[in-house]
């Protein structure tokens, strides 16, 4: 009786296999064949799958950057958001508070400054801006002398006849300047007037040839500086006159009619419109023989009589504006009476209109009264 065996071919037989010589059996290679493909299949599936699990894959190219981790920080690790502070009013530095005023400059009229006596050891001069026209300075001196030493150098770089219109005078030669005109420091003028451009031309000169200035000098330099007086283009001028008593000559009319002389200066150098209307009256009013004879009385008073702007500039301050005896009558020039009286009318009325028309008015109202009062 045959033995039963394992269904499974895959471990092993628990009998032997019959004879092959006996009769009437299966044969064996029958048997034997058909287990002997199963171990193969059974070993190659074995032998491809331990491959598999042993060969090494090939790597998948990638980029470094894409296969690296970033670096998560736990939620705990977070910097706490802090709110921006609120902005903080903070104060611009204050401005530097600039410093006084050197010079005081009150404005006043032209009564106002005729009346002005300065206070006892009050800075000299005294200077006053010209109420009715601001860009005319008045420097009232209590001394002859500080007002010559202020202006004199400035006079004869100017106008006065004779030297040198391209440079300073050193004080020798200032000097000797006044003293062979006859003059002294006090007396080379009892008033002066000079435009803006003149000034600033005279210190344009005195630091190109370091030329040694007074210490009045010095000031007027600091004054014109604070008054902006050297600004390009400025329409400025300034004038300079006596307190009574400077010296004998200089009673209260001269000290009027020296400010009234030098205020149609002022006005003379910094109002265009009348500076045309006296050039025309200069060179067509006036005949050529009357121009003459202003122009040699005005040489003998020590002007450059070439220089045509200071011709016309003084006849009209003399024609029109200087009533006084002691400084000026017609008959200075060889000029009548009528005749001047006959050129005031037509300059009052043909001349700009403005203050100085207005003090020309008065004048010649006061002349016809005058006039009508002793026929």
């Amino acid at each position: 009786m045959r033995q039963p065996f394992d269904d499974d071919l895959t471990v092993r037989l628990t009998k032997p296999l019959p004879s092959r010589g006996r009769r009437g059996g299966v044969p064996i290679w029958a048997i034997v064949t058909p287990l002997l493909i199963l171990v193969v299949a059974a070993l190659g599936a074995g032998g491809w799958w331990f491959l598999l699990r042993t060969t090494p894959t090939k790597p998948v190219t990638a980029p470094v950057a894409a296969l690296q981790r970033v670096p998560v920080a736990p939620e705990a690790a977070k910097p706490e958001t802090v709110p921006a502070p609120a902005p903080v009013a903070v104060a611009p530095p204050p401005m530097p508070v600039p410093p006084p005023p050197e010079f005081t400059i009150e404005d006043a009229s032209e009564q106002r400054i005729l009346d002005h006596v300065p206070a006892e050891a009050a800075p000299d001069p005294t200077v006053f801006r010209f109420k009715p026209n601001p860009r005319v300075l008045v420097l009232d001196f209590a001394s002859l002398r500080d007002q010559g030493h202020m202006l004199n150098r400035t006079a004869a770089l100017v106008e006065k006849t004779g030297l040198p219109r391209d440079r300073l005078l050193n004080d020798t030669e200032l000097d000797s300047a006044i003293r062979g005109g006859g003059d002294t420091a006090e007396t080379y003028y009892y008033g002066h007037d000079y435009s803006g451009a003149a000034l600033t031309r005279f210190f344009a000169l005195a630091d190109r040839d370091s030329v040694h200035l007074s210490v009045e000098e010095e000031t007027l330099h600091r004054l014109l500086r604070q008054e902006d007086l050297f600004a390009p283009n400025a329409q400025e001028a300034l004038i300079s006159i006596p307190q009574v008593g400077a010296d004998p000559h200089v009673t209260r009319v001269a000290r009027a009619t020296i400010l009234h002389h030098e205020l149609s200066h002022g006005e003379y150098f910094t109002n265009p419109a009348y500076t045309a209307f006296v050039h025309r009256f200069w060179t067509v009013t006036l005949t050529s023989a009357e121009r003459d004879r202003i122009r040699r009385h005005l040489r003998t008073l020590g002007y450059d009589a070439g220089l045509e702007d200071v011709m016309e500039n003084e006849a009209q301050a003399y024609l029109m504006f200087t009533d006084s005896p002691e400084f000026f009558t017609p008959e200075m020039i060889g000029m009548g009476k009528s005749r001047l009286a006959e050129l005031r009318n037509g300059f009052y009325r043909t001349m700009p209109a403005g203050w100085l028309r207005d003090s020309l008015g008065q004048t010649l109202t006061l002349s016809k009264t005058a006039a009508g009062a002793h026929p």
